[in-house]
């Protein structure tokens, strides 16, 4: 019931805790599965849990190759980049964890920042430092593919997708973000 959930919830145990299942195959049923697959997908869906298909073999030869060569790959194998392997894998572990990414970016770096999903802007901003949050003035955002589609971030500005967003902003995953602040 939920009055014995909410008393061991507290208590963080592995059992209670979400599943991912890594069904390690190989790279000839990485699109497809097998029936060890086929038996471990069923078990996972009896449980609540998802299951991802890997390939170890493949994510070894993937690093060996260069860009080209991978996508022709893996499509021979009829899989993408995005579907298989390790980027499965991490993208179940942001859904069940309930993260998301946005970026920052400047002259010299980019960066990747792990915030939790509903966040706002200012508490997004905290994660890159406390003076961000407490200082919060505005957030100039561009989703990542509007910049990447425009080239530059004065390119995106000039089309009006570059927005300025208040302390009531919930961050999207892919946001690129330049934060305001003042301390």
């Amino acid at each position: 019931d939920e009055e014995e959930e909410n008393a061991i919830k507290s208590l963080g145990l592995l059992t209670r805790k979400k599943m991912i299942y890594a069904a390690n195959v190989a790279d000839s049923d990485l699109a497809e599965g097998n029936e060890l697959y086929a038996k471990l997908k069923a078990q996972a869906e009896k449980e609540g849990a998802n299951i991802v298909l890997v390939s170890a073999q493949v994510e070894a030869e993937l690093v060996e190759l260069e860009d080209e060569d991978r996508n022709d790959f893996l499509e021979a194998l009829g899989v993408t980049m995005d579907d298989c392997g390790l980027r499965a894998l991490v993208r179940e572990a942001y859904d069940i964890l309930q993260l998301q990414t946005y970026y920052t970016s400047g002259p010299t770096e980019t960066r990747a920042w792990t915030i939790k999903k509903g966040w706002t802007a200012p508490k997004a901003a905290g994660v890159i430092h406390g003076d961000f949050e407490r200082g919060f003035i505005r957030a100039e955002t561009v989703s990542y593919d509007d910049l990447v589609e425009s080239g530059s971030e004065a390119e995106a500005k000039s089309k009006g997708l570059l927005r300025s967003e208040g302390k009531d902003y919930v961050v999207q995953e892919g946001d690129v973000i330049l934060f305001r602040f003042n301390v």
